[in-house]
């Protein structure tokens, strides 16, 4: 009697009492089996036996997960696969009353990250018997009151406390007005500086809504509109494949429904060298995996092209990076009156700012260093911002009044504000992206948002445009994604007089966190093996990527990737695999498979869908 949900494109058929639901790639497989096992364990055991699936790899994690959806206990469970080994393996048993419902994963890697949004859809919508889920739709939001602002702050600053997050801004805005902006915590571990409304983070992704508003102003001003062909407007303009180039329209570009991969390595690793033009010649080698609006894939090379596009529309004689930093500061952050916003790291880095922080690989709270976010820059329009908690509201407010500044003019046409809105893909259950926005209609009351995370910094703003509510939150720690999440959750509690389910949450996701980072250090010989480090090359280089320069001081190794560099630690896989692994804070999980090819000794490095091949400079 339980439901779920089977994705568009996947099939279902049952064997037993599994049921196995199949991508239309082979060789992956997902399989539900409900059992009147015992334990969790046992009922996990039982769903590899009936999804005829001789599961051999070790498990490495048992962690219990927050309950939800009418569950009344879920325990997630993690198996061991090694560098080479390119699969996504795990399970999940969920308990609703005395019976478990256990859930097997074993996928192809490239094809859980291509259909990842169509496994989000499935677990979204795996319900128990009988349950219905909370709604606020027609709801009237509470005002936010003093009573009820200092329970968001409160809850805020103890979770801030209990994930080890220096600090956190916040801004929340209502029916027009501001009725909190400020901060909790501070700047930088070890000194007094606090964080305050007008502290800047750097924002990575809450740049691409940005950016897509400055879209919408050139489509406002009739230089091109959301479906004209991108190479109208830039004929320079190429993707990896042809008939895509011809395809992509301007609403492409920042939709994540092109097929185009998340295919970050070239940018993050691409060094000093690395330009808004090289990231433009790079994307023209780019191909897309799947068909337009098939699946939800994030691409920040092409939201990235966006902005640079856009820029060219404007100012077609400046270089890339010049047209679309002129037409920001032009068509966005001048008129919205956001006088801090800059994507000038030094002029950042002199004002009152937080620095980034992350959990070491002992799970201590550590200073990251700022090099790793400096290869945001050449691909500044999909998450190269720097903002505050001031400056952000006034966005925020934008988006709530419908295009209309404060004092009642227009600042842009409702069309093409709106259009943003439009959902151009799912990205799961009751959620969806649509251009530069994502959009979540899984409480029944619309939600529109979108996050930021980079190395030491995550950030998200959000608003409700039925009720006039809208927040900011700007976190100087990675763990604060789960502050994030946590947040949106509270507001909507506070607001629409919800399910009290966030404050329960926080220390199983804290616990959690903390469990992965444990079984994660388990397999790390810190420092790295002498040995093997003495069996590596001094420099190797990879034609897209660059160069990898090895150092070695003090007993440890470090690998230097031109505009930043870790530390590593080595792991050996079952399988005789050696890796070498980034561990520094912020960058930690990077692997190098030590391996050798045409005589020469070589590093790769993969991502979900791509590999990349180091070898020995001579």
């Amino acid at each position: 009697g339980h439901t779920f949900v089977v994705p568009a494109g996947w099939s279902v058929r049952t064997q037993g009492r599994a049921a196995l639901l199949t991508p239309p790639e082979a060789g992956s497989l997902i399989a539900l089996v409900d059992t009147t096992a015992a334990t969790a364990a046992d009922a996990v055991l039982e769903a590899w036996a009936a999804a005829g699936i001789a599961q051999r790899r070790p498990l490495t994690l048992t962690s219990e997960r927050a309950a939800r959806d009418g569950w009344a206990e879920i325990r997630g469970f993690r198996y061991e696969t090694t560098a080479n080994d390119t699969r996504v393996v795990f399970a999940q048993a969920l308990r609703h009353g005395a019976r478990w419902t256990a859930v097997v994963a074993d996928l192809d890697a490239a094809v859980a990250d291509k259909r990842n949004a169509s496994i989000e859809q499935m677990f979204g919508r795996l319900w128990p018997q009988g349950y219905t889920r909370e709604s606020f739709a027609g709801r009237t939001a509470n005002t936010l009151d003093p009573t009820r602002i200092a329970e968001l702050t409160r809850f805020v600053d103890s979770t801030r406390e209990r994930f080890g997050v220096p600090g956190i801004a916040l801004g929340l805005v209502q029916d027009g007005k501001v009725v909190f902006a400020g901060g909790f915590g501070v700047r930088e571990l070890g000194k007094p500086d606090p964080i305050d409304a007008n502290t800047l983070f750097f924002v990575a992704s809450n740049t691409k809504p940005l950016t897509s508003l400055m879209l919408a102003k050139l489509v406002d001003a009739g230089k091109f509109g959301w479906d004209t062909p991108v190479t109208s407007v830039l004929p320079s303009f190429r993707i990896g494949d042809d008939a895509a180039t011809r395809q992509m329209r301007m609403k492409h570009l920042v939709c994540a429904c092109t097929g185009m991969p998340r295919q970050d390595m070239e940018w993050v690793f691409g060094g000093d060298e690395a330009t808004p033009a090289t990231l433009m010649r790079t994307l023209a080698t780019m191909q897309p995996t799947s068909g337009f609006g098939e699946v939800y894939q994030y691409s920040n090379p092409l939201v990235a092209a966006a902005g640079y596009v856009g820029g060219k529309a404007l100012y077609p004689r400046r270089e890339f990076g010049a047209a679309y930093d002129k037409a920001m500061q032009k068509l966005v952050f001048d008129p919205l009156g956001m006088k801090a916003t800059t994507f000038d790291f030094a002029r950042a880095l002199r004002r009152n700012h937080a620095s980034p922080h992350a959990w070491n690989i002992d799970g201590t709270p550590a200073r990251v260093d700022m090099g790793y976010n400096y290869s945001g820059i050449p691909a500044r329009p999909e998450g190269g911002a720097w903002s505050n908690v001031t400056d952000l509201l006034r966005y925020v407010q934008m988006e709530l009044d419908g295009g209309r500044l404060p004092d009642g003019t227009r600042y842009i046409g409702e069309a093409p504000l709106l259009a943003r809105r439009e959902q151009q893909v799912t990205r799961g259950d009751d959620l969806g992206y649509g251009i530069g926005v994502k959009i979540d209609r899984s409480t029944g009351a619309t939600l529109l948002h979108h996050g930021g995370i980079m190395a030491g910094y995550v950030s998200d703003m959000m608003w409700l445009p039925e009720h006039r509510v809208g927040a900011v939150i700007l976190i100087n720690a990675e763990e604060g994604t789960s502050v994030r999440g946590l947040f949106r959750r509270r507001l909507l509690e506070v607001l629409f007089d919800g399910r009290a389910e966030a404050q329960a949450k926080v220390e199983v996701q804290r616990r959690t966190l903390a469990d992965r980072a444990a079984a994660d250090r388990k397999r790390l010989d810190v420092p790295a093996d002498a040995a093997a480090t003495r069996a590596l090359a001094s420099r190797y280089r990879e034609a897209s990527l660059g160069d990898i320069e090895i150092r070695v001081a003090n007993g440890r190794t470090h690998f230097d990737f031109g505009g930043w560099d870790s530390e590593v630690a080595t792991r050996r896989d079952d399988d005789g695999t050696l890796s070498f692994v980034t561990i520094s804070p912020g960058v930690t999980g990077y692997p190098f498979v030590v391996g050798e090819s045409g005589g020469k000794r070589t590093l790769v490095l993969r991502d979900a869908q791509h590999e990349y091949r180091f070898v020995e400079v001579d």
